[in-house]
């Protein structure tokens, strides 16, 4: 229930997205050179030919290697995310439970009964959203670059 955790969620999932697409799109890129290079194999000397497959896998490999780095990085980014609100929802929960004087705290899934009175949930959300609305996460680095808005046009001279 919290919004820093939902909204952590949200912007994981559209970056884990991104990901995907993109991921997606230099698999057919790839695909669609080694087709390019069949075409051309037979007007292709063997030296050509095996300079330009080297050239392919390299290029390959390369793309291999910095979309695993932004899954990577994006893994950590969400679990630092998820540390920063697990931090604030344990000040949170020690805050709410020593008002009620509680010295005992589970969570809901090891809860078999429990007599509402004891129930802190809705508390610590309230709580918890007031001390930490949303999480500041660094710019995606993998979307363009925003760019500034236009410089509005120079008013024209006044005549009198």
């Amino acid at each position: 229930v919290s919004t820093a955790f939902n909204q952590v969620r949200q912007e994981i999932e559209r970056r884990r997205t991104k990901l995907n697409e993109d991921v997606q799109s230099e698999q057919q890129r790839w695909r669609d050179e080694q087709q390019r290079l069949g075409n051309e194999r037979g007007g292709l000397s063997p030296e050509q030919l095996r300079t330009r497959e080297r050239t392919l896998q390299d290029q390959i490999t390369d793309s291999q290697r910095i979309l695993r780095d932004r899954a990577r990085d994006l893994e950590q980014l969400a679990q630092q995310a998820l540390r920063e609100i697990e931090q604030a929802l344990a000040i949170v929960i020690r805050q709410v439970a020593a008002s009620r004087n509680i010295n005992l705290v589970l969570p809901r899934p090891l809860i078999i009964y429990n007599e509402p009175a004891f129930d802190m949930t809705e508390e610590v959300a309230v709580q918890l959203n007031r001390m930490i609305s949303g999480v500041n996460l660094p710019p995606d680095p993998s979307a363009p670059p925003a760019r500034p808005a236009p410089a509005p046009a120079p008013a024209a001279p006044r005549r009198n």
